[in-house]
């Protein structure tokens, strides 16, 4: 029974398309994990409609006391108040009991990015072959467009727009925005087009934008061994991931005088304080040009 109540709700989730298929895996993880954790409780089935918000804080303090971080418990508390929404939808529960308990704070980490000269050291990182064309173009794109992973694998071919340099991604709880690129990222994109896809492709009916070597659509995992790859080759800092070209490309805009609004429309964030964080990390630029510019030294 419990476990069909997360089935049904994990099927809701992909239905509705509210979530990412990252975000939905990890909750499917989480309530089994919350699963276990009342199993050992003793609660008769089904477990998850005999609860109240004490087992919750229960739960949460014992992710704590296993050495989870803040984040990772907190996202883990938005995975039960999301189900626990659902049940009460459904008529199972009477209330949301996860409702009214609070996340833990979670401290602001600065984002990593790249400096001018890393990125360029990462670009030009990949040979000039079939895998490596392919490579420089997934790159330049992300840096260019600040794209997150997940919306670079959906990427389709018709999606790209070449005459205006844009594409159309879908991204959280499948959000259609605009992504642009640079004359660069053209290049990488129409190089790979000509000179690598056509080598790759098995199916000429596979539409995907990026191909792995074995002709099917290029996976979230297959980016990040490539980045980790380059990253080695490149002498560069082994805690950047693909999303560290997200903020590198965030961090760039702003300290080139971009509005942070705008940045925010460019990444897709929801909300103007999840952009904010970049903002920390131009005050470097901000003191430069104090220096250069204030009268009265």
């Amino acid at each position: 029974m419990d476990e069909a109540l997360i089935h049904s709700f994990i099927n809701y989730l992909r239905a509705t398309k509210t979530k990412s298929r990252n975000t939905t895996r990890a909750y499917e993880e989480d309530l089994s994990q919350f699963l276990e954790y009342l199993k050992q409780k003793k609660l008769s089935e089904p477990a998850f409609v005999n609860i109240n918000h004490l087992h919750i804080r229960g739960f949460l303090a014992y992710l704590r006391d296993r050495g989870l971080s803040k984040r990772t418990i907190a996202r883990k508390l938005s995975a039960l108040r999301s189900f626990y929404k659902y049940l009460a939808i459904e008529g199972l529960m009477k209330e949301n009991v996860a409702k009214l308990i609070n996340a833990p704070k979670t401290s602001k980490k600065l984002p990593l990015f790249l400096y001018p000269r890393e990125i360029e050291a990462l670009l030009s990182a990949p040979k000039h072959d079939i895998l490596g064309i392919r490579d420089r173009a997934i790159m330049e794109l992300m840096y260019a467009s600040g794209i997150r992973v997940g919306e670079l694998v959906s990427i389709k071919i018709n999606d790209i727009n070449f005459g205006s340099n844009y594409i159309i991604v879908f991204g959280k709880g499948s959000k259609e925005r605009v992504v642009f690129f640079g004359r660069k990222a053209a290049e990488s994109l129409e190089e790979y087009l000509k000179e690598s896809r056509p080598f790759l492709i098995k199916d000429i009916d596979c539409d995907s934008l990026f191909l792995n070597k074995n002709g099917t659509a290029i996976s979230d995992r297959s980016i990040r061994r490539i980045i980790e790859k380059y990253v080695k080759i490149a002498a560069l800092n082994n805690e950047i991931s693909p999303h560290t070209l997200r903020h590198t490309f965030a961090t760039h805009m702003l300290n080139n005088g971009a509005d942070l609004k705008t940045v925010q429309e460019l990444l897709g964030h929801s909300s103007l304080s999840t952009t904010q964080i970049y903002t920390h990390v131009t005050k470097e630029r901000l003191k430069e040009v104090y220096d250069r510019t204030f009268p009265h030294k």
